[in-house]
């Protein structure tokens, strides 16, 4: 179930790309589109909240969340099929979104307009160039989400017009949350407010990443005033104490994932239905919670084992 429409020579030079760049070539355009994934999006966060400042990393979460809700929500009105599947005799799938899921399956593999990493790309990179503010980062910036969005339809599942407008809402979500923060001081309110706008979006998404980010956001506004008020963790410049807080939000990530997953049957977790949907989020929010307002309680043993191995 979908709509299949593109320009000729979206279709042309995808086919002409897989076929000009050679094994390397795709090699290094799977090795791109894997940085603009969830894992090291995840990565780049954790860093920059518990390795540089905590006040950042939420502003630049709450700018990817808002770039991860509205994708999808378009997504699923727009239904465009991913080029793979609508030109399988011309392109292929060097990687899909969902490895563990039949390529063909549209609910698993989500549908292609417009391309998520390039939005997520384009948020992430730009809320930190816009805490950072250096001229590297500026550059970086645009050169990380240019490098993404083109290796989406490198690799076969997105059209360049995808791309396009995934980069267009990722900027989208950027003025966005500058907007938001400029009117509205509280985080958990602005949590809020993005919640509400997007919340509609319950009635007629059906795809994985737009309840992921739903669970997201609704941890957003429980655990952003939690924290502060009763765990207030600091920001630290202890580099050992840096390496464990992202090692270990890692480890409790994986765990969590793995546990929460265990009363249900996986089968049903990947059917696409709305209550294996709902439970998504709800595991979203819940590792969320975990990680901003019960795992930094142990950030103080990390800093005295940093302030050992330094001296």
């Amino acid at each position: 179930m979908g709509n299949v429409f593109y320009f000729d020579w979206e279709v042309d030079l995808i086919e002409w790309l897989q076929k000009t760049i050679g094994s390397a070539g795709q090699a290094i355009a799977k090795a791109v589109t894997f940085i603009g994934g969830e894992t090291v999006m995840l990565l780049v966060l954790l860093v920059v909240l518990f390795c540089y400042k905590k006040e950042s990393g939420k502003r630049c979460g709450f700018t990817m969340v808002a770039a991860s809700m509205w994708f999808p929500m378009i997504k699923n009105i727009v239904l465009r099929i991913r080029p793979y599947m609508a030109h399988p005799e011309r392109i292929e799938a060097l990687t899909v979104v969902q490895e563990d899921a039949d390529p063909l399956d549209i609910i698993q593999q989500g549908y292609s307009f417009p391309s998520g990493h390039s939005a997520n790309a384009v948020a992430m990179y730009g809320s930190i160039a816009r805490e950072i503010r250096k001229k590297w980062m500026w550059w970086l910036a645009v050169i990380v989400p240019l490098l993404i969005g083109v290796s989406r339809f490198v690799v076969g599942v997105h059209y360049p017009t995808d791309v396009l407008a995934g980069w267009l809402v990722g900027l989208a979500a950027l003025g966005f949350s500058m907007l938001l923060e400029k009117k509205v001081k509280k985080e958990w309110v602005r949590s809020l407010i993005l919640l509400t706008v997007t919340m509609p979006g319950i009635f007629w998404c059906t795809s994985r990443d737009y309840f992921t980010s739903l669970g997201l956001l609704i941890g957003m506004v429980t655990v952003f005033p939690y924290e502060k008020k009763y765990i207030n963790f600091q920001d630290t410049k202890n580099v050992w104490a840096m390496i464990l807080r992202v090692a270990g939000a890692f480890a409790v990530y994986a765990a969590m994932n793995t546990v929460l997953k265990l009363p249900f049957d996986k089968e049903w977790l990947n059917s696409g239905t709305l209550g294996a949907n709902l439970i998504r989020s709800a595991r979203y929010a819940i590792m969320l919670f975990v990680l901003l307002g019960v795992y930094p309680r142990v950030f103080p043993a990390y800093e005295k084992i940093g302030r050992k191995n330094n001296s």
